[in-house]
């Protein structure tokens, strides 16, 4: 099946030559923000499309999942996530889970993806990134929300601004690589919500982490998959 493209796809196709040709001669626009203009555009792209892999609409700028379908849906972003990060689990880089109302969780430790006390990404874990970006994208039909939490040690705003951070560059970074920025939402937790005891280095180790929380667009319900997970 082909993808038909109508009037306001076109339009945004034009917006991204714009933003992409600016780009080449305004050296103040950051390659953080040409990668959520054009995952904006993207995803506005993608809400005016037939997916000719799966055979259905997509609906608007994320999509929506009928009720019934929501279980196999996120039984395959699982089983994709699990496959594409296998190496990544195996050595407890990210973590996978799945939560009682069919959300997904991606834990990311912090050790391999971000220097301490800082909120850039680590050349290494980019890899990774890529693979994560690549399933999400295949999966529109998904509320991305990005988590940061950090351990206990420094001041209790020090902390909150940080878990932002990382959980922005994270964000940033997604949308760089094609993410729809419209999915997303971030959130930084600081130190309040650990998940193991501050007093020990492997405990603090633990709770400096970013959560991703993968919630499902359903029809009608589609409001509630952009409320915080936490």
């Amino acid at each position: 099946m082909k993808i038909r493209l109508n009037t306001v796809v076109a339009g945004n196709v034009l917006a991204v030559a714009l933003i992409t040709g600016g780009c080449a001669t305004n050296d103040s626009l950051s390659r953080g923000q040409t990668g959520a203009a054009i995952g904006a555009v993207a995803g506005a792209v993608l809400g005016h499309q037939v997916d000719g892999d799966k055979g259905r609409f997509l609906g608007a700028a994320v999509g929506a999942l009928a009720g019934n379908a929501v279980g196999r849906y996120m039984d395959e972003q699982q089983q994709e996530l699990e496959a594409q990060l296998s190496q990544e689990r195996a050595n407890r880089e990210i973590e996978i889970s799945r939560l009682q109302d069919n959300t997904l969780k991606v834990n990311l430790s912090s050790e391999v993806s971000f220097d301490t006390n800082s909120a850039n990404i680590k050349a290494d874990f980019q890899t990774s990134l890529n693979k994560l970006a690549g399933v999400l994208s295949d999966y529109p039909e998904t509320a991305i929300h990005i988590v940061g939490h950090t351990d206990s040690t420094g001041t209790e705003q020090y902390n909150q601004k940080l878990s932002e951070r990382r959980a922005a560059s994270v964000n940033g970074y997604l949308a760089q690589r094609g993410v729809a920025p419209g999915r997303t939402r971030t959130i930084g937790y600081g130190e309040s919500l650990p998940i193991s005891d501050n007093n020990s280095e492997q405990g603090r180790q633990r709770n400096r982490r970013v959560e991703i929380f993968l919630k499902p667009i359903v029809e009608g319900q589609e409001a509630s998959a952009f409320v915080p997970p936490v």
